[in-house]
Parts: C-alpha cells; sequence; structure tokens
C-alpha cells in the first residue's frame, strides 16, 4: 500500500509506510496513526504561512479541500519566559512579559505588576491607576485593530488592513510618549512606574486627538467596507462556531467566549484599578462601560465584538481623560520596596541607599513567604500571573495563564469539517499570538 503525502514538492509523491515520510514532524509514529486513506494528505500549515501572522503552526489532515483533522503545534519563537521569572527580579521581568503579547505588550506590562503588588500588599496612587487604565484600554485598541486589519487581509481586503493598521502608528506615538519606547515599553514598575508622564495637557491633547478624530474615522471606514461586505460575510458567517457550553468546557475567555455568549470579562467579574469602585480612596465609582455579547459563536461574531470594544474602549478613555490626579505615580519612599525618584536617588542619602538595595542587593525587598494570582482582562481575554514569593529578590516561581495558550487548544474543534480557506478565517479569528504559546 502506498501513501500519497504532500510535501513542498511540486507533485505529491508516494511512500511505503515503513519509509520515512520526508515531511517536517518530528514523530514518524503520529503520521503512521493519523494518515488512514489513500486520499487523505498532511499540509504543514505554517510555521512560514503568511496567513499565520507569526511562527504559528497546523497540522492538517486534508480529505480532498476538508479538513479531517488538526493537530497544533506550540513553540518556534521563544522559550522558557516562566523559567526567566525565577532568574530576574520583580522589576526586570517586565522586559520579558511584554514580549508574550507583542501586540499590546504594556498590556502585559499592567498585568505583571498588578499581581505583584497584590503579592506585597501595595495599592497604588490614584494617578497611577487612571494612567495605567487609559494606557490599557489604548493597548486593546492596539490589539484590536490589528486583529480586524490583519483579519481583512487574509481575505483579501487590502484597504481594510491599511484602515487598521495605520491607526497603530499614532499608538506608537502615545506609547513613546509616555514610556519612552515605541514597541516594548517596559513601563511599569512596582508600586507605579519608572517615570511620570512628561506633561499632562500633552498627553492629554494626544489622546483625544487620538480616539475622537483618527480612531472614530478608522471605525466606520472598516465597517463600511467590511460589514456588509458579501464576501467578508460568506467567509466568515458560520465559520469557525463554537457553542456557548463548549467554550465554557474549553476554558475560553475573552472576544473569543463572549462571542459565544459567555457574559463573562474580568474588568466586571474581577474589578481592578479604575474599573472597581473607590478606586480613589474617596468614593469614586467604577468607571461604566458595557460588555459586548454575542450569540453565534463563529468568525464573523469574534470581528464584530472586537468592533464594539475597541468603542467601549474609547468611552472608558474619554471617562478618565480629564480626571488624572495629580500627585505622585509611584507610592510613597516609605514603601521600601519601590525605587526612589531619581530628585531623591541624586538629592539623599536615603534615596541613594534604596535604589542600591533594590538594585544591587536583596535586603531592599520585603517580599512575604507567599502566593497570590491576579488577572487583567487583555484584549484576547484572561491574563493571570500567579506569583511565589520567596522572600527576596526573584520570584521563586512565576506562571503566567496566557489567553492565547488556552484559546489555542480549540483549534482542532473549531476547524475539523471546515475547508482548507477557512483555516485562515478561524487563525486569524482566534488572534493568536505565538510568543504566549510557547513555555
Amino acid at each position: 500500500m502506498h501513501i500519497p503525502v504532500y510535501t513542498r514538492r511540486s507533485m505529491p509523491y508516494t511512500l511505503s509506510p515503513d519509509e520515512t515520510y520526508g515531511l517536517d514532524v518530528e514523530n514518524t509514529d503520529y503520521l503512521k496513526d493519523h494518515v488512514q486513506s489513500p486520499d487523505r494528505w498532511i499540509l504543514n500549515f505554517g510555521p512560514a504561512h503568511p496567513a499565520t501572522h507569526t511562527t504559528l503552526r497546523v497540522v492538517l489532515e486534508l480529505d480532498g479541500e476538508r479538513i479531517a483533522r488538526v493537530t497544533p503545534h506550540i513553540g518556534y519563537l521563544h522559550s522558557g519566559f516562566e523559567k526567566l521569572g525565577e532568574h530576574h527580579d520583580w522589576n526586570q521581568y517586565v522586559c520579558t512579559v511584554s514580549r508574550m503579547d507583542y501586540s499590546s505588550p504594556i498590556v502585559n506590562d499592567i498585568a505583571w505588576h498588578n499581581s505583584v503588588e497584590k503579592l506585597l500588599g501595595i495599592d497604588v496612587n490614584p494617578r497611577c491607576k487612571v494612567i495605567r487604565t487609559i494606557m490599557a484600554e489604548i493597548g486593546r485598541l492596539q490589539s484590536h485593530l490589528l486583529c480586524a486589519g490583519a483579519a481583512a487581509l487574509d481575505l483579501g481586503a487590502f484597504t481594510g488592513f491599511l484602515y487598521g493598521f495605520n491607526e497603530r502608528e499614532f499608538i506608537y506615538d502615545i506609547v513613546e510618549y509616555v514610556s519612552g519606547q515605541r514597541y516594548h515599553p517596559d513601563w511599569t514598575r512596582v508600586g507605579g512606574a519608572w517615570r511620570d508622564l512628561p506633561d499632562d495637557e500633552v498627553f492629554k491633547r494626544m489622546v483625544k486627538n487620538f480616539i475622537h478624530v483618527r480612531m472614530a474615522k478608522s471605525l466606520t471606514d472598516l465597517e463600511s467596507l467590511l460589514n456588509r461586505n458579501r464576501i467578508f460575510r460568506d467567509r466568515l458567517e458560520g465559520v469557525g462556531a463554537i457553542s456557548m457550553e463548549d467554550a465554557i468546557a474549553w476554558s475560553l475567555t475573552g472576544p473569543v467566549a463572549r462571542a459565544s455568549g459567555v457574559r463573562r470579562d474580568v474588568r466586571k467579574n474581577d474589578p481592578y484599578l479604575c474599573f472597581e469602585n473607590n478606586w480613589d480612596g474617596q468614593g469614586a465609582e467604577a468607571v461604566k462601560f458595557n460588555v459586548a455579547v454575542a450569540s453565534a459563536g463563529d468568525c464573523f461574531s469574534r470581528y464584530l465584538i472586537r468592533m464594539e470594544e475597541m468603542k467601549q474602549s474609547i468611552a472608558i478613555i474619554d471617562q478618565l481623560i480629564d480626571k488624572i490626579p495629580g500627585g505622585s505615580i509611584n507610592v510613597g519612599a516609605d514603601s521600601k520596596t519601590v525605587i526612589p525618584e531619581k530628585s531623591d536617588v541624586y538629592g539623599s542619602i536615603e534615596g541613594t541607599i534604596q535604589l542600591f538595595e533594590l538594585v544591587m542587593h536583596n535586603r531592599g525587598w520585603d517580599v512575604p513567604l507567599g502566593e497570590s494570582y491576579s488577572c487583567v482582562e487583555s484584549p484576547n481575554g484572561e491574563l493571570g500571573f500567579f506569583v511565589v514569593g520567596g522572600g527576596g529578590k526573584y520570584p521563586w516561581r512565576a506562571r503566567c495563564r496566557p489567553p492565547c495558550f488556552v484559546n489555542y487548544q480549540s483549534i482542532a474543534k473549531l476547524l475539523e469539517g471546515h475547508q482548507l480557506a477557512d483555516a485562515v478565517a478561524v487563525i486569524g479569528s482566534l488572534n493568536i499570538i505565538a510568543a504566549e504559546l510557547d513555555r
């Protein structure tokens, strides 16, 4: 019996079952188990396929154009990012987490230090809470613009990609103004941030111009181009559908789960920063927004959810941008786990000693022997960090709960039975970021 196998050669060729298969698949026993029929072909979708957007690899078993079986693979980009947490101090590790979801890295920064501050029992200043909330929602816009634009590009709407991707440049301008870096901000620190806003009024003007002028036009253009586009809807409606029960059983979160009717949003169910009442210690109400929920659970519903979430993010930013409190972005100097202001470092012996103990010595970190878990609503779902304090400069254990890693496990259920061309639509609707997959 000869088995046809698809390779990078121009034509399929045949091999007997006891021969090597000539594919870039590590486990040949896996192939022998999966190739059941002479009509089945094995296709590597990625890791270099343009529609995977990243180093993502899915092994597809094809029956003609129909996907009969799917095996997702992880890896190919980062490795050991959790183990690195045991060798970086509580501030240094932010440089690693910002590279996990590189489509909205500032959200990762905020998520990590929210978890650390929960372990240390630190409640950041109201000014820090407001600025972090604004930047987290800007990060959501940053991610959703890329997802919607790239999904359109995968299906042939190049103009839609330009409408979404172009606005991200202006988000980079805001991130650079706040943190000093465009792509990987590495901005947050325990108890605050590495620096305050250079100028509040300039920051407000930049943000207002972006959300009220540029984003308003971009969303209108995207919706006009795609929402009633027959080709776009035919490629997405009814494709990759998952029920609410299955979404819960697979532990899906974020827009993927809410598109199936799962009414869960960490900002509502486990509020943090300005999403909880009395965030300023003086009775301030939580910011108001609506959780976008759909019921069809297909690719088109995921697109609509993300479009609505961008509108809600704009509303959240609009509520806070004129209410940035004064004061310091960092907690007081009495907290010995917070890096002091540069003026204190250069102007007082106490600030110099505190900086030395935090950066060069273990004595500055008053970390309890304990553990904590804290999560935020990242653009792709629940992003959480479980940290164990060992009493010193470094975490004893740092464990990440990345939304893409959990959402990606359902790819087989979403793809099997669909056409090969539908794989492009389904993967794009999940917005998988491969840097969150590799362990």
